[in-house]
């Protein structure tokens, strides 16, 4: 597992500091395959995971809900045959905390 799947979450809320521009830096290279994206001034990370059917892919959907659920931390996540799509932002807060990294690359474990 890596450092950053390692790393507790925090809770937060919407006055909760985003992280900062070299901060993103430093954490995003703990998670290269997710892209960072903004959509409706809301920055957020997403990863398309590819399976060989709807049965693993909707395996792996309920894993990260799994894991999600243990936070309190919920991502986007959109199903289809073959492919999860997963959102991570903090919602409360509109933009991205350091919670959304670490659960990013707990992804990428759920994912090996």
């Amino acid at each position: 597992m890596t450092d950053l799947a390692n790393q507790s979450c925090e809770a937060c809320s919407f006055d909760a500091p985003k992280v900062s521009d070299s901060e993103i830096e430093t954490l995003k290279g703990a998670i290269p395959e997710w892209q960072l994206l903004e959509r409706d001034g809301i920055m957020q990370l997403e990863r398309c995971f590819t399976f060989r059917n709807f049965k693993q892919a909707l395996a792996f959907t309920n894993r990260v809900g799994e894991i999600a659920e243990e936070v309190g931390h919920h991502p986007a996540l959109l199903t289809e045959w073959g492919k999860v799509t997963v959102t991570w932002w903090s919602h409360e807060m509109k933009g991205l905390h350091k919670n959304d990294f670490i659960m990013a690359a707990r992804t990428d474990e759920v994912a090996k």
